[in-house]
């Protein structure tokens, strides 16, 4: 009979957060992860930064102006802490629909008041976060708020449904990042996008759309494009005038998410500039079939020419000394016990080698010819030389 492949229920969440307002947006998010669940979607992917919000603030306003500095301060207030108590309310939405949930988040580390991340959290059906991806390079006005993603958070992540990854906005186009996820033989894909980017960036539904299609060629995975939209409490919050707010708001700059199989054909979508859930099956054999022609990660690729290496160890700005000591006490140690047990197997080898070539009369000494004088020397009985070649 041989493997069997599930069919997979993929849903893409097209929704603006309750922007700036971490708890509502938590809300927000668990309610439309119960209706992802109630039709009965095995895997559910949000847009990026949907708890609280992204920064697109800075296209509109100076970095360092009244506006953005007010809403970059608020933005910091209502980050998330991985793990804290809007995680936990998301894996118990996740375990209540029995769905791997890919949420994008802005993350701040606990107990600080500087730095954040652009980051997915993965959820498991049993209630368990499995993973974070924090975005490898923030994109433009990113910078003034966010920090590159440690190197320890990229990679897939384990699914009962097989290897999952997850990449933000821009990085969805990054070659490396890209085969670096093809060569982790993921299956499932998840793209998380903001509500809008500058229109001579290319209009958002036709980006994420070729961005989706490039990275279901190139991985012969399934992907889950999440856009996000620009609601009303969004323009108002963001003090924009009247024709920015159109523009804004428009179907041609907004929304867009779909969902695209391995061989490039669009499941579902795009959507259009509304808030929504896309929905798709996902038939796991189609990357079978499509692995069979390209393997890029396999029998398609030369890696007599071609090698990639990954991180994954991030360097650290601060470090105990005590801990920096203990560290490099146990690599030390381990360096010194590798190379005494190298230094052993060559001696081990060195006498297999000699006792391999006696000559007839010292091998007789082995076969109890051998003498011991009273300080407990071997010494080589008379009429034998022991001489070794």
């Amino acid at each position: 009979m041989g493997d069997e492949y599930e069919t997979i229920t993929a849903a893409a969440v097209q929704a603006a957060p309750v922007f700036l307002d971490r708890e509502a947006s938590v809300e927000k998010g668990c309610e439309l992860i119960a209706e992802a669940g109630e039709n009965g979607a095995d895997v559910i992917v949000f847009p990026e930064g949907f708890v609280p919000a992204h920064p697109l603030w800075f296209h509109f306003h100076p970095a360092t102006g009244d506006v953005a500095r007010r809403l970059s301060v608020e933005l910091f207030k209502n980050a998330v802490e991985v793990p804290g108590p809007a995680t936990e309310r998301f894996a118990r939405a996740a375990d209540a629909a029995d769905a791997y949930v890919v949420m994008g988040v802005c993350e701040k580390e606990p107990n600080t008041t500087g730095t954040m991340y652009n980051s997915q959290l993965f959820f498991s059906p049993d209630g368990e976060l499995i993973g974070t991806h924090e975005k490898l390079k923030p994109t433009v006005g990113e910078q003034l708020v966010h920090a590159e993603g440690r190197n320890e958070s990229f990679g897939t992540v384990d699914t009962e449904h097989g290897p999952m990854s997850g990449l933000i906005c821009g990085e969805n186009s990054n070659p490396l990042a890209v085969f670096a996820l093809t060569a982790e033989y993921s299956r499932i894909h998840g793209m998380s996008w903001p509500p809008y980017i500058p229109s001579e960036l290319n209009p958002l539904p036709d980006r994420s759309l070729d961005d989706a299609k490039a990275f279901a060629q190139m991985s012969k995975a399934h992907v889950i494009s999440a856009v996000g939209v620009v609601d009303d409490r969004t323009v108002e919050m963001l003090e924009l005038d009247e024709a920015t707010a159109r523009t804004v708001t428009s179907a041609e700059y907004s929304g867009g998410s779909a969902i695209v199989g391995p061989g490039r054909s669009v499941i579902a979508g795009p959507l259009d500039d509304e808030e929504g859930i896309l929905y798709g099956d996902l038939d796991v054999e189609r990357s079978i079939e499509r692995k069979l022609f390209h393997d890029f990660a396999g029998h398609y690729n030369r890696p007599d020419l071609f090698e990639l290496r990954v991180n994954r160890n991030s360097q650290r700005l601060y470090a105990d000394a005590a801990d920096a000591a203990t560290a490099a006490n146990a690599v030390s140690t381990a360096d010194a016990t590798e190379r005494t047990s190298e230094g052993r197997e060559a001696v081990d080898d060195a006498v297999a080698d000699v006792d391999g070539r006696k000559d007839p009369v010292s091998d007789g000494i082995t076969d109890g010819a051998e003498a011991t004088d009273e300080s407990g020397v071997d010494t080589v009985p008379d009429g034998a030389t022991g001489d070794l070649d």
